[in-house]
């Protein structure tokens, strides 16, 4: 694997770290600027909503510029959103904040994705995003324990300023060790529209909504279990979120290697984990030694899904990617919202703390029944008279075109 991974993965810790840190930053946050800690939580609504409105935009206006430069001016508006955060006067200039900083990260991750997948191998792409993804899973285990002990101790606008350290190296690294590669002459703005169009890219978004909003439902209420359910006191939430970090990272090394040999299979058999694993997880959290193996194994089938989702609508994006891939980060985000919301609504109508195990369950197995019918469309005489070139090959078990890397 080339060292311009190391690059992306250092910026995917980044992100990871701004993105998941305001959920254990919020009472701080709170008692700071004289708000609730509900008020405070549209802080996590604002990076969100940066997130599905910055990817598809940022990559259209980005589609004619080079991808090293591009990522680049990304990495640098993600550096502004948090030194923004870092110095916001009051709780209005906050939302903008973490709002600006949210705004790079679909289109950062969808175009990394695509650099990734050029610097290596057509057997090996899905490993090398797998390899950027890295990045965001160790976020989950070292990044954003470090991060929240960091605001609690020196104050949250401390952590936001590290994170704005972490964003000019993660540039220093994407200047030296990316290398330049230049605008196809195909790649433009109406190309890359007409392939989000496709049934097949617009199904595997669609896959990506249900099936990870299955993770969200949960994960958005895990420190909540923790204390309430598994019985752990609250020295112990950071443990377990560390636990789902470790299982979040493992489940993105199994990821890549899978995807390479095969990616529907992967991507059905993590969907189909994730529902099992998330039906059983009620049964298990009053044994402790239980509840935290359920963790782990969620964190790991839930984050083995984004990788044969991220390939997939690449592949069928054909030579033109970047905004499917971004778009994909959308679909990720609109599942964190619309799991937690599900979740929340579950625990609200009085059906208990690890309601919303059993609520994304069913979420996952709509994910699992959309990919499924994907899968059986793209069989029809329809799907088997496309070639898949770009960043097709291997992964999706369809011939190339042609021995060009792809776009």
């Amino acid at each position: 694997m080339p060292l311009a991974l190391l690059a992306l993965a250092v910026s995917a810790f980044g992100i990871g770290t701004t993105e998941f840190v305001m959920m254990g930053l919020l009472p701080n946050v709170a008692d700071d600027l004289d708000t609730s800690v509900p008020t405070a939580g549209h802080l996590v609504s604002a990076y969100a909503i940066g997130v599905v409105l910055g990817a598809p935009l940022l990559t259209g206006l980005g589609s004619r510029v080079p991808r090293k430069r591009m990522l680049l001016l990304l990495m640098a508006l993600f550096t502004v959103g948090n030194l923004a955060s870092a110095f916001a006067p009051d709780f209005g200039w906050l939302v903008a904040g973490r709002f600006l900083a949210g705004l790079p990260h679909g289109a950062f991750f969808g175009v990394g994705a695509v650099v990734a997948a050029r610097l290596v191998p057509e057997d090996r792409r899905a490993r090398a995003v797998a390899t950027m993804f890295l990045g965001l899973t160790v976020a989950n285990v070292v990044g954003v324990p470090a991060a929240t002990l960091l605001g609690q101790h020196l104050g949250w606008r401390a952590t936001f300023l590290v994170v704005a350290v972490i964003g000019l190296a993660a540039m220093a690294a994407l200047a030296r060790l990316v290398p330049r590669i230049p605008v196809e002459a195909h790649q433009d703005l109406r190309r890359e529209l007409r392939a989000l169009g496709d049934r097949q890219v617009l199904l595997g978004l669609l896959t990506a909504v249900f099936g990870f909003a299955g993770v969200f439902a949960v994960y958005a209420y895990l420190s909540a279990m923790t204390t309430k359910a598994m019985g752990f006191g609250e020295s112990s939430v950071t443990l377990v979120l560390a636990l789902f970090g470790i299982g979040m990272t493992l489940g993105a090394l199994a990821a890549g290697p899978l995807t390479d040999r095969a990616l529907r299979p992967t991507l059905y058999g993590s969907l189909g984990a994730l529902a099992v694993v998330l039906a059983v997880f009620p049964l298990t959290v009053h044994v402790p030694w239980a509840a935290l193996v359920m963790v782990v194994l969620l964190g790991a089938v839930g984050f083995m899904t984004t990788t044969p989702l991220q390939m997939l609508v690449m592949n069928k994006a054909k030579d033109a990617p970047t905004l499917a891939s971004a778009s994909n980060h959308s679909a990720f985000n609109l599942a964190n919202a619309g799991g937690a919301w599900a979740g929340g609504a579950a625990i609200a109508a009085g059906w208990g703390w690890t309601s919303p195990a059993l609520v994304g369950a069913v979420l996952a197995a709509a994910g699992l029944a959309v990919a499924v019918a994907a899968g059986f469309w793209d069989r029809g005489p329809a799907g088997a008279s496309r070639v898949v070139s770009g960043c097709s090959g291997g992964a999706d078990r369809e011939p190339a075109a042609s021995g060009r890397p792809g776009a």
